[in-house]
């Protein structure tokens, strides 16, 4: 068995990890799957685990793997933060990934009672309507940046429909969202977490006050399907876990989904064959969906706690050690994924992917992401087969550990 000295014994690569740089971070992790795939950063206090088959199976198992430590910042916070944090009522656990059974499973239940696929098939209108609208906003300029004039605020849009949030709050939530992924995932300055933190205060007060509304005004979105639940006598989710709910759901339910598709209409135009292939057959766009999630996953890490000794891929973990699973590196482990470094849109086995999880913490947004993953291609294949990536830009993406997106897109088209 490899022991942690052992692991620790390969400075080389070690030296090379940069864990906040995503901007081209595959072929670190082609060299650490073959050399370490489980190796120990001294930097982060982590485990980083990169091979399919062990990520699989930390998910598989909530006993040994616990997801407490999903939402808690990477970097501890100082007491001045947490100071912010407390006065405003907030925790980090206010979201319900780092949530273990028996609450995950109480509430998930409770989430899927409202959270039905009418519910998602009832978005696909307004999805469409929504992305025609955007484009249409720029289709007669022969240029645009993707990410801020469709990307980037559709997801919010839609998320938004499903929960009734106003179209106007629009950039206070995306920007609260920039804040949770900041002061969990980042590396910051003192004075920027705490400003990040008065942000997040901001953020778990908003999705508390959406569902007190809904119990004075009920509407057709999913907190009143929720509150409604409730009224009818089943009390097993308390108001406060609503809230819980909806703070999870504005996040994970846009930021993601706008990094998918930013990535993924990007990684489409570099293989420009692709692209074109999509537009004479748009039958194949859900195949495409799969395999942008498969090669280029917007979540990037995702983590576990080590609840008692074990050993994984012959590597001794201690109760207590961290691990960082890279889904973007088990994604193409070509133990799973044959030419795992080749975007193929064609892969039988792309939807074999580990980007929304695994098992019992499998994604509840799952359906609605890949709804719009397959829209979004569809109306832009259909109106703009022309578009190529704008040439000599350079891509830049935020620096942290776990979420994955182009900052900017610039495209053209004739």
């Amino acid at each position: 068995m490899m022991t942690h000295l052992e692991v620790n014994s390969i400075p080389a690569l070690i030296d090379e990890f940069d864990p906040f740089n995503l901007v081209d971070p595959f072929p670190f992790y082609v060299k650490a799957r073959s050399e370490a795939p489980i190796f120990y950063s001294p930097e982060l206090n982590y485990w980083v685990v990169t091979r399919y088959e062990d990520i699989k199976a930390v998910f598989k198992d909530l006993t040994t793997f616990s997801s407490e430590i999903t939402g808690k910042p990477l970097i501890p916070f100082s007491p001045a933060v947490q100071k912010v944090l407390d006065e405003g009522e907030f925790a980090v656990s206010s979201g319900i990934s780092g949530m273990m059974p028996p609450d995950h499973t109480r509430i998930r239940s409770f989430i899927n009672k409202g959270l039905t696929p009418r519910r998602i098939e009832k978005l696909e209108e307004p999805i469409r309507r929504r992305t025609n609208e955007l484009i249409d906003l720029f289709i007669n300029d022969g240029r645009a940046d993707l990410v801020r004039q469709l990307t980037y605020d559709l997801p919010a849009l839609v998320v938004f429909m499903l929960l009734g949030v106003p179209d106007e709050d629009v950039l206070y939530v995306k920007q609260w969202a920039a804040s949770r992924i900041a002061i969990t995932w980042g590396d910051l300055t003192e004075e920027e977490r705490i400003w990040h933190a008065h942000q997040m205060v901001k953020y778990w007060r908003y999705c508390l006050d959406l569902i007190e509304k809904r119990f004075v005004e009920p509407r057709d979105d999913l907190p009143s399907d929720l509150v409604r639940i409730y009224q009818e006598g089943d009390r097993s989710i308390s108001k406060h876990e609503m809230g819980r709910v909806c703070y999870a759901m504005l996040f994970a339910g846009h930021e993601t989904t706008s990094n998918m598709l930013a990535e993924g209409i990007k990684t489409l135009l570099t293989h420009r064959d692709k692209w074109a292939e999509l537009c004479t057959n748009p039958s194949l766009i859900p195949e495409a969906v799969e395999e942008v999630l498969r090669y280029c996953p917007s979540i990037f890490a995702w983590r576990r706690l080590v609840k008692k000794p074990t050993t994984l891929a012959g590597v001794d973990l201690p109760e207590g050690a961290q691990l960082l699973l890279v889904l973007g590196s088990a994604n193409r482990d070509e133990a799973c994924f044959h030419a795992g470094e080749t975007f193929d849109i064609h892969r039988a086995n792309a939807k074999h992917h580990l980007t929304f999880g695994h098992g019992v913490k499998y994604c509840l947004g799952a359906p609605l992401a890949r709804l719009e993953g397959r829209i979004v291609l569809e109306e832009l294949t259909r109106r703009l087969p022309s578009l190529r990536l704008k040439p000599d830009q350079t891509f830049e993406y935020v620096p942290n550990t776990s979420f994955r997106g182009p900052s900017h897109l610039w495209v053209e088209w004739d």
